[in-house]
C-alpha cells in the first residue's frame, strides 16, 4: 500500500491551473526528485503532498498515523535557543527526558551537517539556521521525508554527509534540487512538474533526462501537425461558400472543436534568450599575486599565496563553509588589502560580479529600474534591445516586468540577477554561489554562455557537475591559509587528492605535501608506475560490464515503475529495492574503479 496517494488533485491561484489533475502514489523507500521550471508550482505540490496545503479539488489519501517530516525553503525569523534545545524539541521531547535512540539521532544529524549543540540560534548566519532546520527533519525520523532545495548553503563536505544519511535512512524522500550530482546520486525516480502536469519517470536522472526530450521532440512534432491542421480547416472555411447548404456542417463543427483545443493548449514555457557581454580583451596577465597573506584576528584565511591568472582561465574557488573563498575573492578584486603581500591587477580590465545574495538594494524598484540604470537599450551582441523586450528574453511577464523586485520568487531574483549582470560588458566575470536557487535549464544555459565566454572566470561553488562544466582548474581551501591549485574541476581534484594520497602512503618518507601545483602534475620521468597487463585488461573490460549493469538497472527500475508492481508480494519488493541498491553501489564503483585505471595509464 502506498504511503501516500493523490488522485486528480487540482490547485490554481490566477490563470492556468498550478497542478491539473495530478495523480502520485509514493511507496516507502522510495527517493523522488522533484523536477520543474521556477514558478511551476513544486513548492506548491510539497507543501499538497506535507498536509500544509489543501488542494481546490481531487483527494490526498495518507496511510494511518503516517510521520511526515518537510524541510522549507524560507528560514523563520523566529529562531531561539541553542541547536540542541531546538532539535529535542522538533523530536517533542525536552533534553532531560530524552531517550538514547533520540540522542544518537540528533547527535548523528549534527555531526553530519557540521553543527555545534550548544551553538545560539540567533547568533547563526541563514545558510546554519537552514542546517538546523534540515537536521530537525532528519531527527524526526519520519515515514516521509521532504526536502525544498536541501542543498543550498551546504559546502561539499556536508553534501555528501547528508547524501549519505539520505541513502541510509529508512522510509521514503520527496525533494526538490537544483544539483544534478545529487539526483544522479539519490533519486530512484524523477517526477517532472511542467504546465500543471505530472509526469513519473522510473529511471535515474540521466536516463530521465534522455527520454524527456525525446518526449519534447514527438510533443513538439504533434502541436505541428495540429496547428497545420487547424491553418487547413481556417482557410477552408473562409474559401467563400456562398450558400450555407453547401458546407460540411459536421466539418465546421469540428473546427470549432479544434479551435477550442488549441485555445486550452499550454505552451511550453520559452526558453531564456542571453548571451555574454564581452568587453574589450583584457591584458594577457589579468591578476599577479605574491605571497598575499590575510588574517582575521589570529585566524589565518590566506597564507603566502603566490599565483598568475591569465586571460582565459577559469577558476573555481572551493572550500569548507567559513573558510575564506569569498574573502579570497574580495583580495583578488582589491575590495580586501592583503596584511602582506601583493595582488597586482592587469591592464584594460572590464568585471562584472554575481554575488551570493540578490544585489537589489531597494526591492520596491521595479524590474525595469534595476536592469536599465537609466538606458532605454541594452546591447545584445552587436543588436540594441530595448529594456522591456530584453527582460522578456529572461521569462519574465509584463506585469512582473513593471512590478517591484520584491514580488518576485528566489528563483526568479537570480534569474534578475542574471539579467543584470550580462546586460553589462566584461572580459573578467567572478560568480559567487551562482547556482543557488536557479532551476535546471537556466543551470544549463548559465553554463553554455560560460563555455562560449572569451575572458577570464572565477567561481566559488559547490555544485560539482556545474564545476566539472565550467572550470579549467580548482584553487581549494587546505586549511590554516593554505590554497592548493590543481587542474580541472571537482571530479579531477577528487582524483588527484586520492592518487596524491596513494602516493603518500607509499612513499619512504611518508610526508605530504600541501595541494598539487600544476607545474607539479606531471610526474617524473623515474618515478611514474606503469599499468600491469592485468590493469589493462581489466580498463578494457568496464566499458562493457558497465553496459551490462546499466542494462540491468533500467530494466529493474522499468519492472518496479508497472502498475502493479506495488501489488507483489512484500518480499519480492524487497528483493527488487535491495537489487537496485547493490547495483548502484557496484555501478559506482566500477566508474570509480575506471578513473583510477585511467589516471595510471595517462601517466605513461
Amino acid at each position: 500500500m502506498p504511503l501516500i496517494s493523490l488522485q486528480d488533485v487540482s490547485l490554481t491561484y490566477a490563470g492556468p491551473p498550478i497542478l491539473a489533475a495530478v495523480r502520485l502514489s509514493i511507496d516507502d523507500g522510495e527517493r523522488l526528485g522533484l523536477l520543474g521550471r521556477n514558478g511551476t508550482g513544486k513548492s506548491t505540490l510539497l507543501r499538497v503532498v506535507e498536509g500544509a496545503l489543501a488542494p481546490d479539488a481531487g483527494l490526498v489519501v495518507r496511510t494511518p498515523s503516517l510521520r511526515v517530516a518537510a524541510l522549507p525553503q524560507d528560514v523563520p525569523f523566529d529562531l531561539a535557543g541553542t541547536v540542541g534545545d531546538y532539535l529535542h524539541a522538533a523530536c517533542g521531547v525536552a533534553a532531560s527526558d530524552t531517550g538514547w535512540e533520540i540522542e544518537a539521532r540528533i547527535d548523528q544529524a549534527a555531526s553530519d551537517l557540521a553543527l555545534s549543540l550548544g551553538a545560539d540560534l540567533p547568533t547563526l548566519s541563514a545558510g546554519s539556521k537552514r542546517r538546523v532546520l534540515l537536521a530537525a527533519a532528519l531527527v524526526k525520523d519520519p515515514d516521509l521525508l521532504i526536502l525544498d532545495e536541501p542543498t543550498n548553503h551546504l559546502d561539499l563536505a556536508a553534501l555528501e554527509h547528508l547524501e549519505e544519511a539520505l541513502a541510509r535512512r529508512r522510509g521514503a524522500l520527496l525533494f526538490v534540487t537544483h544539483d544534478r550530482t545529487f539526483l544522479r546520486h539519490l533519486a530512484t525516480r524523477i517526477l517532472d512538474l511542467d504546465r500543471g502536469v505530472l509526469r513519473s519517470y522510473p529511471l535515474g536522472y540521466d536516463a530521465y533526462v534522455a527520454k524527456r526530450e525525446d518526449e519534447r521532440i514527438v510533443e513538439a512534432g504533434q502541436a505541428a501537425l495540429f496547428d497545420k491542421k487547424l491553418a487547413e480547416e481556417e482557410a477552408w472555411v473562409r474559401r467563400g461558400i456562398k450558400a450555407r447548404r453547401t458546407r460540411n456542417e459536421g466539418r465546421v463543427r469540428a473546427l470549432e472543436a479544434l479551435r477550442v483545443e488549441r485555445g486550452a493548449r499550454r505552451e511550453e514555457t520559452g526558453r531564456v534568450a542571453a548571451q555574454l557581454q564581452v568587453a574589450e580583451r583584457s591584458g594577457k596577465v589579468v591578476l599577479r599575486v605574491k605571497d598575499a597573506s590575510f588574517a582575521y584576528d589570529t585566524r589565518p584565511i590566506v597564507a603566502g599565496l603566490t599565483a598568475t591568472l591569465q586571460r582565459g582561465d577559469r577558476i573555481g574557488i572551493l572550500g569548507a563553509n567559513g573558510s575564506g573563498k569569498t574573502t579570497v575573492l574580495r583580495l583578488l578584486l582589491g575590495e580586501l588589502v592583503p596584511q602582506s603581500g601583493t595582488v597586482t591587477p592587469g591592464t584594460k580590465l572590464e568585471v562584472a560580479h554575481f554575488t551570493q545574495i540578490a544585489d537589489v538594494a531597494d526591492e520596491s524598484m521595479s524590474l525595469i529600474d534595476c536592469v536599465s540604470e537609466g538606458r532605454e537599450t541594452i546591447k545584445v551582441g552587436d543588436i540594441d534591445r530595448h529594456v522591456v523586450g530584453y527582460l522578456r528574453d529572461f521569462l519574465f511577464t509584463a506585469d512582473q516586468i513593471r512590478g517591484p523586485v520584491a514580488k518576485l520568487s528566489g528563483g526568479e531574483k537570480k534569474r534578475l540577477q542574471l539579467a543584470r549582470l550580462l546586460s553589462r560588458p566584461a572580459n573578467l566575470l567572478v560568480l559567487d554561489e551562482p547556482t543557488n536557487d536557479l532551476d535546471l535549464e537556466t543551470l544549463e544555459l548559465l553554463e553554455e554562455l560560460l563555455l562560449e565566454f572569451h575572458g577570464t572566470l572565477l567561481v566559488v561553488s559547490h555544485d560539482r557537475a556545474f564545476l566539472d562544466n565550467v572550470v579549467t582548474s580548482t584553487l581549494v581551501a587546505e586549511g590554516e591559509g593554505h590554497w592548493g591549485e590543481y587542474v580541472g574541476g571537482y571530479a579531477d581534484w577528487i582524483r588527484q587528492t586520492r592518487n596524491a594520497s596513494a602516493r603518500v602512503s607509499t612513499s619512504p618518507s611518508g610526508q605530504k605535501s600541501k595541494g598539487t601545483p600544476k607545474s607539479d602534475l606531471a610526474p617524473a620521468s623515474g618515478g611514474k608506475r606503469r599499468a600491469s597487463f592485468k590493469e589493462r585488461k581489466e580498463l578494457g573490460d568496464l566499458p562493457a560490464k558497465l553496459e551490462k549493469l546499466e542494462a540491468e538497472k533500467d530494466a529493474l527500475f522499468e519492472t518496479m515503475g508497472a502498475p502493479d508492481f506495488y501489488r507483489s508480494p512484500a518480499e519480492e519488493i524487497a528483493r527488487a529495492k535491495e537489487r537496485l541498491a547493490a547495483l548502484e553501489d557496484t555501478i559506482h564503483s566500477a566508474y570509480a574503479r575506471w578513473q583510477e585505471l585511467e589516471a595510471i595509464v595517462g601517466t605513461e
